[in-house]
């Protein structure tokens, strides 16, 4: 067989493994490599011709496989010298995972030997073993051992899982991960409110540590959802298809909506009683829900005796060949640039001074505004609602006083995880959320959405994280049972996605990880639900 190499060609024999084919190519900055657009460990075996790329931490599927790999050192250490510590990853807050021990009170004791355990594991540079299973054995080995925590959660399909070995430890952790402890050198743990952060390199620093910046916010806003969810025995996977199974969606589905909207009841009564705000700002990255959150809060206001007039951000994008492209020559449809500031600064200007304009209508499908004579007009005794990625930023409002706003913060911060050590991350369900959406709104593959998704990411990075913190409030608009709905709608979406097309690997991770959810009927989905907006038949859009 083949093995190619950017330039270089090698001849293999089945079975061979990368990690022998190119062990004069891999150095200590290598973490994982891509066989023919798929993400996997080292020591993969090659059983066809392949191309392969070694991937090192300045790529987000050798971050993912760092921080991975550290979380695992972390396990081991705590099995080795604190083994009756329940452990449990948390979520992520700028460069960490927080984490936190359900059954002790964390100390700077426990925290020094654990690192001192840790420096000890990643310098004695042991070899971390993927062993494959039936899941019949998994199971049964998974539920007897005494070195992990809590469900071995798996897709029922699967004809054999991965368990992965050091020593005498295991643990079963989703994707594919270093093959020495000596991958992950570069690292720090520091006490924090009642847990710990287990801090990685900057993607943008190297093998470095950044300066911790506090996301205050964010985190009491993160802290809030997990322990609702912790009441309501849904943290993990498990534990949400457990419900389902016993027919207790619909208990699971009424208390996730009931949070939302009580959330947004008294944001409403929070923004009544700030007379001088004339503008309501809702910014958020994407496929937070924003559209239909500026809805809910706009009913809600006129309960609280305020009129809203809501005004969309998307309709102020700039002519498709005006639009600003990025180094890659795609469409950058989530920088600032991209929004026709100019002329959305006149129109607000004009509305808070009692003007009227005639609102445009931007069509995504050709890329241009049309008018077609919608008129606005803000009376004094109303307030303006507006969403859009930037309006968190100054600058898409530049003309407005800044004490006639008031800024709201709004994201998919998703508490629920695989099981204690895997957390589903934020960017995933939003981009399941985007895939799902721009199939039915804007008749995009999921393969477009993919290929789009390194600008979407660059501009919430730029555009949009900094600023969370300035907000006034921080909406969570996650639902805890939306991957099992959103499941049937993305699924043959990503599988229409081949290993001809660098996209495979991450549409191969997506539908893995949407694979472990039981379905949840759209029936079951409440038609003012925020899900509404992603898969259609919501009261507040248009028909899918």
């Amino acid at each position: 067989m083949k093995v190619t190499y950017g330039d270089i060609v090698f001849n293999a024999k089945k079975g061979d493994r990368v990690c022998d084919i190119l062990k004069e190519e891999i150095t200590d900055e290598h973490i994982v490599c891509i066989c023919n657009n798929k993400v996997q460990v080292l020591d993969f075996p090659i059983n066809e011709d392949t191309n392969v790329e070694l991937i090192g931490i300045e790529r987000k599927e050798g971050r993912a496989a760092y921080i991975r790999g550290l979380l695992y050192i972390l396990g081991k250490a705590f099995a080795e010298i604190y083994p009756d510590a329940w452990l449990t990853v948390n979520y992520q807050l700028n460069n960490s995972m927080f984490c936190q021990l359900d059954n002790m009170d964390v100390t700077d004791e426990i925290l020094s030997n654990i690192r001192s355990k840790m420096e000890e594991i990643i310098n004695k540079n042991l070899r971390i073993e993927k062993c494959d299973m039936t899941l019949k054995e998994a199971k049964r080995f998974y539920e007897e051992g005494r070195k992990s925590r809590g469900r071995l959660q798996v897709r029922e399909s699967s004809e054999k899982v991965s368990l992965y070995f050091c020593e005498d430890y295991y643990n079963y952790l989703y994707g594919p991960m270093p093959m020495y402890t000596g991958k992950t050198k570069v690292f720090d743990i520091m006490k924090y409110k009642d847990g710990f952060l287990l801090r990685y390199p900057d993607k943008n620093n190297g093998f470095k540590l950044s300066k911790y910046k506090e996301t205050k916010k964010l985190l009491a806003t993160l802290e809030e959802y997990d322990e609702i969810n912790r009441l309501l025995y849904v943290n993990t996977v498990y534990r949400l298809n457990t419900k389902v199974q016993k027919g207790e969606t619909e208990d699971v589905i009424l208390l996730s909506e009931a949070l939302h909207n009580k959330k947004i009841s008294d944001l409403a009564e929070t923004i009544s009683k700030k007379k001088e705000a004339k503008m309501i700002l809702i910014a958020g990255p994407s496929s937070s829900g924003k559209t239909t959150f500026a809805r809910k809060l706009a009913l809600n206001l006129r309960l609280n005796g305020i009129k809203p007039v809501t005004i969309s951000v998307d309709n102020y994008f700039v002519e498709r060949e005006e639009n600003p492209v990025d180094e890659f020559g795609n469409y950058d449809f989530e920088c600032l640039e991209a929004i026709d500031t100019k002329l959305f600064n006149k129109h607000l200007t004009k509305l808070l001074n009692g003007e009227e304009i005639e609102v445009p209508t931007f069509d995504f499908s050709v890329g241009k505004k049309f008018y077609n004579g919608e008129k606005m007009k803000l009376a004094k005794d109303e307030i303006l609602v507006i969403e859009g990625i930037h309006c968190l930023n100054d600058k898409l409002t530049e003309s407005i006083d800044k004490s006639k706003k008031f800024k709201i913060y709004i994201s998919d911060l998703t508490v629920l995880n695989v099981d204690y050590f895997s957390r589903i991350s934020t960017t995933d369900t939003r981009l399941i959320r985007r895939i799902v959406r721009d199939y039915y709104y804007r008749n995009y593959s999921a393969l477009n959405t993919l290929r789009s998704w390194y600008s979407v990411n660059r501009g919430e990075e730029k555009y949009i994280y900094p600023f969370q913190e300035e907000a006034d409030y921080m909406f969570n608009s996650s639902l805890v049972y939306e991957l099992a709905v959103l499941k049937k709608h993305a699924l043959p979406l990503l599988k229409e996605i081949n290993n001809t097309n660098k996209e495979y690997g991450e549409a191969q991770r997506l539908i893995e990880l949407l694979e472990y959810f039981d379905d949840i009927p759209d029936d079951d989905i409440p038609s003012d639900s925020l899900l509404r907006e992603f898969i259609g038949g919501s009261i507040y859009h248009r028909e899918k």
